[in-house]
This record gives structure tokens, C-alpha cells and sequence, in this order.
């Protein structure tokens, strides 16, 4: 099963509050599945001075987990996620985005992050987080933010669990998301089922989606030999080291939240890398 591994302390002690420019949505509601779950979204620096401005969309699982200490699964302790977005940007390293952090449904968690149903631990409710995700938050996004569309600028993505159903829905709708961050994945749920998912639709994929794939070395070894396994598969299947995948083992890497806090930066970077601007438009201004 799942675990988690006692976190060790994050090296920058996270802020107090909550970052100023993450706004949560509280008691959002599915037709597909039961209870309320809160939207955390997070908007860029320069978002409400710039109206005319549309931005790509990253979707993130486990979203308590991502910007407020006072809701993470360890007290105080976030992926850092808004402000390691502000730095990358900044630094003229990620473009510009928006963020929205799903919270996870406590003890539904299992059942709405996996695919398939296991004989022992039950779940198989990803098909009805699907048609959440797609029919209902996507949806209510694109209501009330400006945002970009198609799959080159929308992307999807967790930890742990998390990056086993943004992996698999990622697959299934590559027309959807482009982008999709695979942090420490779930690759042994229901015997490595996403192991034959990949072998099944990859060859009937018009486009492949770019991916961001990690593990780190203080994981244990079965989660290193799965994630090592999924990464050679995918380069079976045609994706290309460094072009459109990423793959890392992060020495001292742990199953927590500061060590995926860790990753956010260069997993923003190589999914959503800043334009590098020619010359001409350069001296043309500012361009969209």
C-alpha cells in the first residue's frame, strides 16, 4: 500500500499564511461523486494588472498539500508551490501560469486516484474523478480565469497516488492535457496495471503528452525499480529523453512533502519553460 515516509525538515521554513495570491474556492460539489472538496488557484504576478493576458493551466492532486500550511498533511509543511512559482518566473525560467490545487477527498482518496479496482484495497473511482476533472472543474476554470486552451498549455499532475491518475488521465486524454508531472508515482497499484494502460494507447496517440517523471533514491527499492521500469517504457514508446520527457532519480528524495517541494521549480521549468524571445521582438515590446 501506500505510505508515507516521516518528513524531514524543509530547508526554507514555509510563510505563516497562506501565499496573497491564491484564492480558494471552499465546498466545491461533483454530480460524479460524492462530498465538497476546495479549489485552490494560484495566479501570477501581474495577473489582475493585466487583463488582456490569457495563461497556461497546470492541475494539481492532494491540492491542501500545495500552498497552505494550516491544511497540509504535515502541519506547516507545503510543496511551496506558489512561491517557487514566483521565483521560476521571475527568473525568467517558467512562463507565466496558473495553478489550481484539487484537495483530496480524505478517505475517498484511494478510491478516486486509482483506475482499477484491486481484489484487497478496493478503489477504481478514477473514471468518475475524470469526468469531474473534465466536465465540471475544467469548466469552472475557464469561467472564472483567463485562461489559455488546448493541450500545449494545459497540463495535470500530483504525487504518489496523485501522479498515478494525472499520468493515467493524461494518457487517455492527451487531446486535453499536454503537460503532465508524474512525481514518485503509484507505478505497483493492482500489480502495475499502468504499466500495461501505457503498452495499450501509447501507439494510438496522434501526440504525445511532454512528462516530467521522478523518483528519489529514499523511496525504497521497489519504487526505484518501478519508476525506472515506467521510464523505459515510455522510451520504448517513442518518448525522447530531454525532448519530451524528463526523468530523475533526486538523490536523498523522500515520499513527503518537502521533498517534492524540492522538485516544483524544475518540474515547472521543463513543462512550462519560458519563451525565449528573438531580437525583433524584442525591440517589438511585449508580446503574446
Amino acid at each position: 500500500m501506500e505510505t508515507r515516509i516521516q518528513p524531514q525538515p524543509q530547508a526554507i521554513p514555509p510563510p505563516d499564511e497562506p501565499h496573497p495570491r491564491v484564492r480558494k474556492h471552499t465546498g466545491f460539489t461533483s454530480r460524479f461523486l460524492p462530498g465538497e472538496r476546495d479549489i485552490s488557484v494560484y495566479v501570477p504576478p501581474g495577473y489582475d494588472e493585466d487583463s488582456g493576458r490569457r495563461y497556461p493551466l497546470l492541475i494539481l492532486q492532494d491540492g491542501q498539500n500545495l500552498f497552505d500550511p494550516a491544511t497540509s498533511f504535515v502541519p506547516g509543511q507545503t510543496w511551496r508551490v506558489a512561491e517557487s512559482a514566483d521565483d521560476a518566473i521571475a527568473a525568467a525560467e517558467v512562463e507565466p501560469l496558473v495553478v489550481a490545487g484539487v484537495a483530496n477527498a480524505g478517505e475517498r482518496r484511494i478510491a478516486e486516484y486509482t483506475p482499477t479496482r484491486d481484489m484487497k484495497l478496493g478503489g477504481g473511482e478514477a473514471g468518475k474523478y475524470a469526468l469531474l476533472i473534465l466536465r465540471e472543474l475544467l469548466p469552472f476554470l475557464q469561467a472564472r480565469y483567463r485562461l489559455r486552451s488546448g493541450p500545449e498549455s494545459t497540463g495535470i499532475g500530483g504525487s504518489s497516488l496523485g501522479a498515478l491518475v494525472s499520468f493515467w488521465m493524461g494518457l487517455g486524454h492527451a487531446d486535453v492535457f499536454g503537460r503532465l508531472a508524474v512525481l514518485s508515482p503509484s507505478v505497483w497499484w493492482n500489480h502495475r496495471y499502468i504499466l500495461a494502460y501505457l503498452n495499450d494507447l501509447a501507439p494510438g496517440l496522434h501526440q504525445r503528452p511532454r512528462i516530467w517523471l521522478d523518483v528519489g533514491d529514499h523511496e525504497g527499492r521497489r519504487t526505484l525499480t518501478d519508476a525506472d521500469t515506467l521510464h523505459a517504457r515510455l522510451r520504448q514508446q517513442g518518448w525522447r529523453d530531454e525532448a519530451d520527457l524528463h526523468f530523475q532519480t533526486v538523490a536523498g528524495g523522500r515520499h513527503d512533502e518537502a521533498s517534492w517541494a524540492e522538485r516544483v521549480r524544475p518540474m515547472l521549468r521543463f513543462l512550462f519553460p519560458a519563451e525565449r524571445k528573438s531580437n525583433a521582438g524584442r525591440a517589438a515590446g511585449h508580446t503574446r
